[in-house]
């Protein structure tokens, strides 16, 4: 149902809109942080023409964002006036091309799509991985936007031929609502063709790969007005013709920005269906070996640093999928689940979750690695699985604050978001696991959200990210750690990290025999 409170003379609202990979989401929000509306619409499709392809149609995207907009505006009983300005979020990485007259030549290949590989491999080689991660601050990865470019210019020739301009998945629905082709440095950070340091696109990258800069749209910071409503985003959202319209960002910054992870010292831990810790840094912070993702952030003058668990939240849903949640009492799955886990001990008496279900990002970069139980006795039983694997997501996790360590990321206070925010289990494990106390807000919003305070910002709501995050962003409650069960933890933790590793030859081994 929307989300809806009645509307005060006095606030000024603004329009937040997420396309995510599942749908559009849009919240309309007031200046004092409160959502007055929502809506939400599902994407109609979803394709995977063969095992590790992923696609969608951008055009499915613009017909979601309307509809989404629309029921917001139904839900809130606003004038479409009252809006100041609309601002983006979405998902990263996708590759969208149209041509001369803005027509989508071919589904884009999307995040997860993992077809890329031999891209990948090309580009370390022209480059050099050193190289290539002092350009762009980042190796070369299936998931981004370059690799996507030049297996399509490879394999389908007579598409390339026709592309026009390039776009990322939220700023084609931009392209729709204002005519105007334009983009973010925090989304176009993760393209590979941004040199994040300086936050322009990277001459070199471009020159060496063969795109040219005029494919790519006009770069702005995520506040910034970028464009106005034309009248056929108007007639199709129900919005104003010449409302303003800022460049938004992807969806990890946009989250950031709603959680009030702006400063330096402040790192979120969010655990949706993949888990992601994200600290704001005031410089770019690398990570040599590329284990961590280093873009720029949705606030001029500063980046992030994000190391991603491929399958966080997908873990508990996977073991939910196979043994399901416990007898029907009322209460939902999870919260089934997570109370009987309450009766394990800490350290679930020695069994372990390995939660490479999708392969692992961070900080082991291998999309052949995969789950396992590990430590398994005649004694163990379903409270020690469910809890084994909430351990195991959140060991997952430290991996990224351990090399936020060696990078000198400093780690002053820890926010937790998505699934893992919501479970006082798991926000528990994650502060013993973490060994530092861990602070949960008391509303969280999303990208959306986290676009529409961005929108404010460029309206002039507010003078900056930083004033607009610190009157909206306030925290419920601090968990603390347990002394008793941060040091099973901590011991826990150095096993874990000995799992991959034991394991990695295996991994290896069942790759090779399922190529052959």
């Amino acid at each position: 149902m929307p989300n809806k409170v009645a509307y005060q003379g006095g606030r000024i609202p603004t329009l937040g809109i997420d396309v995510g990979t599942s749908g559009t989401r849009a919240v309309i929000v007031g200046d004092d942080g409160a959502v007055l509306a929502s809506g939400t619409e599902e994407h109609a499709n979803f394709a995977s023409p063969q095992p590790g392809w992923a696609e969608q149609d951008p055009r499915d995207w613009w017909r979601a964002a309307a509809l989404a907009v629309q029921k917001a505006l139904k839900a809130s009983g606003l004038k479409a006036d009252s809006v100041a300005a609309v601002g983006f979020s979405g998902q990263m990485h996708g590759a969208v091309l149209l041509d001369e007259k803005d027509e989508v030549i071919r589904p884009a290949l999307i995040w997860c799509d993992q077809r890329t590989e031999a891209q990948s491999r090309e580009l370390e080689r022209t480059f050099g991985l050193d190289r290539l991660i002092q350009l762009t601050s980042n190796p070369p990865l299936t998931n981004f936007t370059l690799t996507k470019l030049l297996w399509v210019r490879e394999h389908e020739p007579e598409s390339w031929q026709r592309v026009r301009k390039i776009m990322l998945p939220k700023d084609y629905v931009r392209l729709r609502l204002t005519g105007e082709s334009a983009s973010d440095v925090a989304d176009a950070s993760g393209t590979l063709m941004l040199d994040v340091a300086h936050r322009t696109w990277s001459l070199e990258v471009l020159s060496k790969t063969g795109i040219d800069l005029k494919l790519l749209p006009k770069l702005f910071e995520s506040q910034e007005v970028c464009g106005r409503l034309s009248g056929a985003g108007a007639t199709a959202t129900g919005l104003c013709v010449g409302t303003q319209v800022v460049a938004g960002a992807g969806d990890q910054a946009a989250g950031a920005v709603g959680m009030g992870i702006t400063r330096a010292g402040v790192v979120s831990a969010t655990i949706g269906t993949s888990g992601v810790v994200f600290a704001a840094t005031d410089r770019p912070s690398l990570d040599p070996k590329g284990r961590l993702h280093t873009f720029c952030h949705a606030i001029p003058g500063r980046w992030h640093v994000m190391g991603v668990t491929q399958a966080a939240g997908l873990s508990l849903r996977w073991l939910r999928d196979r043994i399901g949640a416990g007898a029907d009492d009322g209460r939902e799955p999870y919260e089934r689940m997570s109370a009987e886990a309450a009766a394990a001990p800490a350290g679930s008496e020695g069994a372990f979750w390995a939660p490479y279900l999708m392969g692992e990002r961070t900080p082991h970069l291998d999309p052949s690695a995969r789950a396992a139980f590990v430590g398994l006795s005649a004694s163990h039983t379903r409270a020690h699985l469910i809890r084994a694997v909430l351990e195991g997501v959140a060991y997952s996790l430290k991996d990224t604050f351990s090399i936020f360590g060696e990078i000198h990321v400093p780690v002053e206070r820890i926010r937790l978001g998505g699934g893992g925010a919501r479970s006082p289990l798991w926000q528990q494990i994650q502060a013993d696991v973490y060994g530092h106390e861990v602070e949960i807000l008391k509303a969280e919003e999303g990208a959306a959200y986290g676009a529409a305070i961005l929108a404010g910002v460029g309206s002039g709501c507010w003078k900056s990210v930083d004033e607009a995050c610190d009157a909206v962003v306030s925290i419920a409650k601090r968990v603390s750690t347990n002394k008793e069960a941060g040091a099973t933890m901590q011991r826990g933790y150095e096993t874990y990290r000995r799992i991959y590793p034991a394991l990695h030859s295996i991994f290896a081994e069942n790759q090779s025999a399922s190529a052959d």
